[in-house]
């Protein structure tokens, strides 16, 4: 009903940058949050940014001052721009959204299909 498309990974290195985007697209009533997780080899999956409709955003520790959420809630769009990376942002990003497609559903959580971002050093 609802498919989320991340792109924009890569390779670079240490204190390169990189700009992830996701877009929603499908039957899309509301679409109030989309967030940004990672999962990094041998950990668990973090969150590392969100993007609320009104404009609301919210950053992990580790990405506060050097990664910046954006979003264009016409396109149900949302970009990533990651500055100043490290070896230690090497993990596959994920795009995750709550959506509904019509307004009588509950909401759904919905997942894209991962980019790898590889930072060397």
């Amino acid at each position: 009903q609802v498919q989320l498309v991340e792109s924009g990974g890569g390779s670079v290195q240490a204190g390169g940058s990189l700009r992830l985007s996701c877009a929603a697209s499908g039957r899309i009533f509301s679409i109030p949050a989309m967030r940004w997780y990672r999962r990094a080899p041998g950990k668990q999956r973090e969150l590392v940014a969100a993007s609320i409709t009104d404009g609301d955003t919210n950053y992990a520790d580790s990405a506060k001052g050097r990664f910046t959420i954006s979003r264009d809630n016409a396109k149900n769009t949302i970009w990533l721009q990651m500055n100043t990376l490290s070896p230690e942002d090497t993990a596959v990003y994920y795009c995750n959204a709550a959506a509904k497609s019509y307004p009588w559903d509950t909401f759904i959580d919905y997942w894209g299909q991962g980019t790898q971002v590889t930072v060397s050093s």
